[in-house]
């Protein structure tokens, strides 16, 4: 996922920069308002190419022109590309005009990493489901899964999966041999209603195993202890 990042703060700016890019995302940054809507606007032009990135990440309080402006400007302007707005101001009124202008979704200030990673990778999802382009099937190994159908196999055989197993499932085989933590798995899926300190995932993780793996001579669920899980084909060696 390609992100480009509109932060003045050069603290912030450089942690996003350093976080993402170690997520494996690529990032363009602004440091001004006028500076960050050249960069949408360019990426948006290049929009049939498939070099456009997935999400904005956007401040609203910026020098030269804010959030709010830009976000305006892009929705006036016709571009879709999903924004996440930032935003040290919390009051209602202030995420009700974020949403107003445009915005897909916004993050108060100060957040936490993990939940910025979860809402980056919901707003690409949703993206993506909107694109023509968008693959139907997900395959891993003998593993498959319908997106339309929401109908799960592995090896031919159909599996009988819960509304929630398959989208624990749809979000590891969307991104293979990616490792996904516990508290990310937990805000894609559950959402941020549920308590972190639950052992939910866990549950599911288990459940969802013993499902998919379970009679099969290859695991392509793996458990990484301390960090998280990842679903991945075997290696041929």
């Amino acid at each position: 996922m390609n992100i480009i990042l509109i932060e003045d703060d050069p603290r912030i700016a450089d942690f996003l920069q350093r976080g993402l890019r170690a997520e494996g995302y690529q990032v363009q940054h602004a440091a001004t308002g006028p500076e960050g809507l050249a960069l949408v606007q360019a990426a948006a032009r290049q929009l049939p190419s498939g070099t456009t990135p997935s999400v904005v990440v956007l401040d609203l309080m910026l020098p030269g022109m804010d959030g709010l402006e830009i976000c305006q400007t892009l929705r006036a302007q016709g571009v879709k590309l999903p924004i996440l707005m930032l935003t040290a101001l919390g009051s209602l009124d202030d995420r009700v005009n974020g949403l107003r202008t445009g915005a897909d979704d916004y993050l108060c200030k100060p957040f936490e990493f993990e939940e910025l990673l979860a809402r980056l990778e919901a707003l690409a999802r949703r993206s993506h489901s909107l694109q023509p382009g968008r693959a139907r099937v997900l395959a891993v190994a003998d593993l498959e899964l319908d997106r339309e159908s929401m109908r799960a196999s592995r090896a031919g055989a159909s599996l009988n999966l819960t509304a929630r197993e398959l989208a624990l499932l749809e979000l590891l085989m969307g991104a293979p041999g990616r490792l996904f933590s516990r508290e990310r798995i937990l805000s894609s899926v559950w959402g941020h209603s549920e308590d972190p300190l639950t052992n939910v995932v866990d549950v599911y993780i288990r459940r969802l195993r013993t499902k998919i793996d379970e009679g099969h001579p290859v695991a392509l669920i793996q458990t990484v202890r301390g960090l998280g899980y990842r679903l991945e084909a075997p290696t041929v060696s």
